[in-house]
């Protein structure tokens, strides 16, 4: 069966501040690092092992991966990175805080923005702090200036067909990091998970998630690694 795992980075900056994040660069916190290892260390343990992995092109997935292949003497291991596995762009929330952005606009509002499906948040202001227009690593990407998790969505399953599942067909072993949003993406799509149900869906930092796929890449499984 084919082996794939996903992993959220651990815990960033924002994370730790309560901020809406998105596609902005920010770090690991000493936690975050520190989950990542574990991470590796925990997949070692289990004799997990791979052939090929992926990631986005923010700092925060990019080290969790390295710090986890690190941790299992896998440094070496080919890694493809793409903005396709970035997380969702949150458009006017970027850097704002959770709770102010609650307070002012109502729980009810933040909600819709953040978890409905298909309604995305308010677009940047002119002029945002947050644009990433000049951002080099992005030259000739179409950054999107909003998202809902339809449009992250749309972005990564055809990424998935073109990149990830045949690697898989071929019976490499995958390690994917990425995003809280862009793993719901997978998920969603590889457990056939519901418009509705994925809204509830929460990927915690850190955790790898493993999925057992039958040939057709259909789940037969998924679980916590650190529950079994």
């Amino acid at each position: 069966m084919p082996t794939l795992v996903l992993i959220r980075h651990g815990q960033s900056a924002w994370n730790l501040e309560n901020r809406f994040t998105g596609w902005w660069d920010v770090d690991l916190t000493e936690q975050g690092v520190a989950e990542a290892a574990a991470a590796g260390a925990l997949m070692q343990a289990k004799g997990l092992d791979f052939d090929l992995t992926f990631t986005s092109f923010q700092t925060r997935a990019i080290k969790t991966l390295n710090l986890a292949l690190e941790a299992m003497g896998r440094l070496w291991l080919p890694t493809e990175k793409s903005w396709k596995l970035n997380e969702r762009h949150y458009g006017g929330l970027t850097g704002l805080d959770k709770a102010e952005t609650m307070a002012k606009h109502g729980e009810a509002q933040v909600k819709l923005w953040r978890r409905s499906f298909d309604i995305p948040p308010p677009l940047p202001e002119e002029g945002s702090a947050w644009d990433l227009s000049r951002d080099e690593r992005y030259r000739g990407v179409p950054i999107p200036q909003t998202e809902s998790l339809k449009d992250t969505i749309a972005r990564v399953l055809p990424y998935w067909d073109e990149r990830i599942a045949p690697a898989l067909r071929d019976g490499r072993r995958v390690l994917i990091s990425a995003h809280g949003n862009s793993l719901r993406a997978l998920v969603k799509h590889l457990s056939g998970i519901s418009d509705d149900e994925i809204s509830g869906l929460e990927i915690p930092t850190g955790q790898p998630i493993v999925y057992q796929l039958d040939d057709g890449l259909r789940a037969l499984d998924r679980y916590y690694l650190n529950e079994r």
